[in-house]
């Protein structure tokens, strides 16, 4: 069963769920091809609603899920670009971070910035306030690896940062907000371009054209292929997790601009 919890205030409220991203946002055939008979009420999503954004809501939400985490944690979260404010503040997730005994996880971005090179994005774990809540891993530091995908239509596997294998449970931890080729950005791309390793990000991007991460700009055209690239390998890693101790999303909508937090300069919320 899909469990979804939502906090409200006005436009801003915390999703979360816990199972795996399989019929729910898989672009595979499979999932396509569910009939009426399989969709019974075991299948329903389960949403509870409350009226606030806090760092005790974060564990009430968590806790009702009724998962214990197992083995090492990854809290996956984007760092956030520097010059944009919006990400998620670390402080308000700190003490949920505190009871997983989390590591804060990311990998660098594929254009340009100051998340491209690791010593830089290092810093922006400093600057944004996310090396003073938990330890942090920069998963694709080192080397990235491949995990396999259902869905080959575009992407014939996902490339990710190489530390993913260290991890037993995941909590994708996301900000929700848009995004320029997405549409908007929660948990899905959170755990797909979010989990991707540099070269995976141009590999998603281009839908499978390439991992050149300065190439696979002049190969984006591919709206679709791109979004379908993106479900796959969100559907790879929740699969990936699915083989170990599990996963769960949650998904802190505030601060809602149209630009992404990979934005150095969004437009406002």
């Amino acid at each position: 069963m899909y469990k979804t919890l939502i906090f409200m205030k006005k436009l801003t409220f915390i999703f979360a769920s816990v199972a795996i991203m399989v019929t729910a946002i898989s672009c595979n055939k499979n999932a396509s091809q569910n009939t009426n008979e399989e969709a019974t009420a075991d299948s329903v999503s389960v949403v509870y609603i409350s009226q606030s954004i806090t760092s005790e809501n974060l564990i009430r939400i968590f806790n009702a899920l009724g998962v214990e985490p197992q083995g090492r944690v990854a809290v996956k979260v984007s760092t956030g670009e520097v010059g944009n404010p919006h990400h998620l503040d670390p402080q308000l997730v700190k003490p949920l971070v505190d009871k997983l005994q989390g590591t804060i996880v990311e990998c660098n971005t594929a254009y340009r910035g100051k998340r491209f090179y690791n010593e830089d994005h290092k810093q922006v774990f400093v600057e944004h306030g996310w090396s003073a809540i938990a330890p942090n891993d920069l998963m694709d530091e080192e080397a990235d690896m491949q995990i396999p995908v259902r869905d080959t239509l575009h992407i014939k596997y996902d490339i990710v940062g190489s530390h993913l294998q260290n991890y037993d449970f995941m909590l994708d931890l996301s900000h929700f907000k848009g995004h320029p080729m997405g549409g908007f950005g929660g948990a899905l791309k959170n755990l797909s371009i979010g989990v991707a390793s540099r070269n995976g990000k141009a590999y998603i991007h281009s839908a499978g054209y390439t991992a050149d991460p300065d190439s696979c700009w002049l190969h984006i055209e591919d709206q679709n292929g791109f979004l379908e690239s993106m479900a796959a390998a969100a559907d790879g890693v929740a699969e990936y997790f699915k083989g170990k101790n599990g996963i769960v999303y949650i998904n802190i909508m505030n601060n809602m601009s149209v630009d992404c937090d990979c934005v150095a300069h969004p437009e406002a919320p």
